[in-house]
């Protein structure tokens, strides 16, 4: 990848309070905001999010109460300017603090409410869609017989052809013509679990 200057910024979330603030679906949906879209006013922010700017405006001081927005400088009142603090947020992966176990498990739970409200949203649209895009949009799954580390080491590839595209996120310079925001969804875990266990949750 080449040099663009931009730093690929990771946020490490290990407060539980802050994991619970997070998973309320509006904030989830303006930090995402702040990073596709750049410096934002709350009145702006509302109007993407068909949300009063009161309403954006609180949920960003909440997200700036811990840690994950800050304001930009300039502007008064509800016309401040809003940025994210990272690109990337990173959920704990292993938690022996039971309070931050269950405040990662429910931010979990979430964010895969929200891919899947994402994903069911273009898959409604998508006979509305270019050809090009229907064909080149990814919807399938494949299973592997792999390790830990193996599936790890699967991840960490992944990273590294996603990270040549992360300059586009913060300079729109270098997005080219029909450039579009996409998720690309990571979800890899295993599939062997028994029966019994799906059927209780």
């Amino acid at each position: 990848m080449a040099d663009s200057g931009v730093p690929k910024t990771v946020q490490r979330l290990t407060d539980p309070r802050a994991l619970r603030a997070l998973a309320h679906p509006t904030r989830l949906a303006l930090v995402g905001l702040l990073r596709r879209e750049g410096t934002l006013t709350a009145t702006r922010a509302g109007e993407l999010l068909g949300q009063t700017s009161a309403s954006a405006s609180f949920h960003l001081r909440q997200l700036a109460k811990y840690g994950l927005a800050e304001e930009a400088g300039g502007g008064q009142g509800r016309e401040r300017p809003w940025r994210a603090t990272a690109m990337f947020t990173a959920l704990p992966e292993l938690a022996d603090d039971p309070e931050l176990a269950a405040a990662s498990s429910l931010l979990r739970g979430v964010l895969a409410d929200r891919y899947f409200d994402r994903l069911m949203h273009w898959l409604e649209a998508d006979a509305s869609e270019p050809p090009a895009w229907r064909q080149a949009a990814h919807f399938g799954d494949t299973v592997l017989y792999v390790t830990a580390e193996e599936l790890a080491g699967l991840a960490t590839e992944e990273e590294a052809l996603m990270d040549r595209y992360l300059p586009r996120m913060t300079r729109p310079e270098l997005r080219p013509p029909g450039a579009r925001a996409v998720s690309y969804l990571h979800l890899a875990f295993p599939d062997d679990l028994p029966e019994a266990g799906r059927a209780g949750q």
